[in-house]
């Protein structure tokens, strides 16, 4: 197990036994669910680098046409 897993696993774990209340004797399933956590993060793809967007292109307009004078 690298070091920086470990650590990372060390503070998670840390950080669900403060949300569980610090409650005594849960040490191993702290422990697990933050490897879990870990490892499910590190298994993950990694995201693509969003590449920027081009500017919009404004919108062609339709030639207007001249209003017709009403009959009437």
């Amino acid at each position: 197990m690298t070091d920086n897993r470990q650590e990372r696993i060390r503070r998670r774990a840390h950080a669900i036994w403060e949300q569980a209340g610090r409650p005594d004797g849960a040490h191993q399933q702290h422990w697990d669910q933050a490897a879990a956590e870990i490892d499910g993060e590190e298994s993950r793809p990694k995201a693509k680098a969003a590449r920027p967007k081009a500017p919009a292109r404004p919108k062609e307009s339709k030639p207007k046409t001249a209003a017709r004078p009403r009959k009437g």
